[in-house]
């Protein structure tokens, strides 16, 4: 959610068409092309061809390219192609000979909105409510606002504000709505949308966020019926896109799911969720190696994921690259150094790919954060001082919880394995299979494991 930029350029722009039938402008011919030149860039906007409306200001008249009006609808355009920068200057510079220019206020505020820098738009925006206490834009902004921060009161207090000013104000009625369904009021949240809907069938906010409302509830082809006409109505929103293939994920329609999350990557390479549900499909279904490139991707975008390289770890592991395995393993570990198994499969792919005691002085380093005499502290003790083997099958055999047991198996194979002994590793990997942890990131290794070695139907 967030300002609508197009929307404010629409204002402007009807704003502009008044002054024209006014004969704001003096020169008839001027008027005449400038009408037409403001029609053409609205048609352009609407089609979202923002770079294209932007390059129509150079045939205005001077006299006419110059006024604040004109420049404010330029800064808007600016904004919805990216140069935060220069729409900021032009209206910086407008609002510093006119400081209670509240269109100048709104560009600026859309400018820092876009630029990520929230608290600066919710001066600007108290700014314009001070000048102007019924401003419907201000007020709903800053209800988006205190959305995005999770203060819900404050948000529904926002909303409510606007629609006491107007009722039917659209952001305002999809505003509250949300609020609705995060304070668990499914029925009102319904109604809002609706109604916004009923006002606006050709907007995509209200159809996307009533297919939240119903996907949230379970009515997964309710929601799939609201972002088909999502879709139609804007096929090049991201979030749509993203959203539709998790409703098809969950009514078991990967390939439907990829098409939209294909789409997702083109309009947005930087985006960061549509690569992890195509990373999820692809490594579901064995494409390991579009996974692959999936998991480098959202490692570059958010390393703090360490899902990611946790999917990498596991994909460089089937594949014997145990160095690139263990690199991946340790990202993992330092953005998650609570998680120890990051830790205990990056020293065993560390043993894979060189010697058995290249891990050592690393594991000395996990040792001291490791509460002593705990199931993880004898898995690495065990890995470090490379002895110690028949203590831990003794351990093991007394464990009496099974998640427990069975990634203490798991490790103990992998000891056993990475010193020759691969009569008692594959012993201890069919035990693991057999305790049937399909949950822990141990069972998913150790299950292709078996397959490699033709053990998986024993």
């Amino acid at each position: 959610m967030g300002i609508e930029i197009g929307r404010r350029a629409y204002k402007l722009f009807a704003a502009l068409v008044f002054m024209l039938g006014a004969g704001v402008f003096s020169a008839a011919e001027t008027a005449e092309d400038t009408e037409a030149i403001l029609t053409e860039v609205s048609r352009l906007m609407t089609r979202r061809e923002y770079l294209s409306a932007l390059e129509l200001f150079d045939k205005m008249d001077s006299s006419v390219r110059h006024t604040p009006e004109i420049q404010l609808l330029r800064a808007s355009l600016l904004n919805s192609t990216g140069r935060f920068a220069d729409a900021r200057a032009i209206a910086s510079g407008i609002a510093a000979s006119d400081p209670k220019n509240i269109d100048a206020l709104l560009v600026l505020a859309s400018s820092a909105s876009l630029e990520g820098k929230e608290r600066e738009q919710r001066t600007l925006l108290e700014r314009v409510v001070s000048i102007d206490p019924k401003n419907l834009n201000a007020i709903t902004e800053l209800g988006y606002i205190a959305l995005r921060a999770q203060s819900l009161r404050t948000a529904a207090a926002q909303f409510e504000k606007a629609l006491a000013i107007d009722g039917d104000y659209r952001e305002a009625l999809v505003g509250r709505a949300v609020v609705y369904r995060y304070t668990n009021d499914p029925k009102r949240s319904e109604q809002l949308l609706n109604r916004a809907i009923r006002q606006n069938p050709q907007w995509v906010t209200p159809f996307h966020e009533r297919a939240r409302l119903y996907k949230g509830a379970g009515f997964l082809q309710d929601a799939l019926k609201d972002l088909d006409t999502a879709k139609e109505i804007e096929p090049d929103n991201y979030w749509v896109c993203v959203d539709r293939a998790a409703v098809l994920i969950e009514l078991n329609r990967r390939k439907d799911a990829l098409e939209d999350l294909d789409r997702a990557v083109i309009l947005d390479p930087g985006g960061f969720l549509a690569y992890v549900y195509r990373a999820g499909i692809r490594d579901e279904s064995g494409d390991y190696k579009g996974a692959e490139q999936d998991y480098t991707a959202i490692m570059k975008i958010k390393p703090d994921y360490y899902f990611a390289a946790e999917g990498l770890g596991i994909i460089k592991m089937r594949n014997n690259q145990y160095i690139e395995a263990r690199d991946a393993f340790l990202a993992a570990y330092r953005q998650a150094p609570k998680e120890l198994n990051y830790a205990m499969l990056a020293a065993i792919n560390w043993m894979k790919g060189g010697r058995m005691s290249d891990p050592k002085q690393f594991l000395a380093q996990v040792l001291r954060t490791v509460p002593r005499d705990s199931p993880d502290w004898h898995i690495i003790r065990l890995y470090h001082d490379l002895s110690g083997d028949s203590d831990m099958v003794d351990k093991i055999n007394r464990e009496q919880n099974l998640d427990v047991k069975s990634k203490m198996m798991f490790y103990i194979a992998h000891y056993y394995d990475a010193r020759g002994n691969k009569s008692l590793a594959n012993k201890f990997f069919l035990e693991v299979k057999d305790m049937n942890r399909i949950h822990a990131i141990e069972w998913k290794i150790n299950d292709f494991i078996l397959k490699e070695r033709g053990l998986n139907d024993l």
